[in-house]
């Protein structure tokens, strides 16, 4: 049961990773986890080539450790799905965070959806997963047919839990979203 928990815990982890993704009308320095940046030959994470500020809601200041790779992290925020229009000054490189459309927003909240189902269906296959051990452990004689029973219901219960976590991380994050 402990490792199964884990399991569903790292599910729930892995889902506010990717909603935090997930760019909403204000600035956050998450929205850039998933750029990459050319160093040297070898694509480094951009909050390891630079640091990440917030200004105010709506605008990013990013500051490279080397300023040699102004131009090599304008153009992987350029040819990130972000959306976002860079500008630098030779030190430091600016992105504005527009306001989200309304068909944007729309966008998004279905990208939400489809990562949470996808979490569901991952605790789901870790409950199937938990069954079928229960019932190995039923049919090599370790576990009686009402102790099945019994750690049947509990996995149920904890599944349960864990798929009631994802959909109020999901309606904050959509909440979020459709903000203005």
């Amino acid at each position: 049961m402990a490792e199964i928990e884990e399991r569903m815990e790292k599910t729930i982890t892995s889902l506010k990773d990717s909603f935090n993704t997930i760019r909403t009308g204000r600035a956050n320095a998450a929205i850039f986890d998933k750029v990459r940046v050319d160093y040297y030959g070898t694509k480094s994470p951009l909050n390891q080539v630079a640091t990440i500020a917030i200004p105010e809601a709506r605008s990013v200041i990013i500051t490279p450790f080397d300023k040699s790779l102004i131009g090599e992290i304008e153009k992987a925020i350029q040819a990130s799905d972000l959306g976002l229009n860079p500008s630098n000054d030779g030190k430091v490189i600016r992105v504005s965070i527009p306001a989200l459309t309304a068909e944007r927003r729309q966008e998004l909240v279905k990208q939400a959806k489809s990562t949470a189902e996808n979490s569901r269906t991952a605790i789901r296959n870790i409950r199937r997963d938990g069954n079928d051990e229960l019932k190995k452990q039923q049919k090599n004689g370790e576990l009686t047919e009402d102790g099945l029973k019994t750690e049947t219901d509990k996995l149920q219960k904890l599944t349960d839990k864990y798929i009631d976590e994802i959909n109020k991380i999901y309606d904050a994050k959509e909440k979020d979203i459709l903000q203005n």
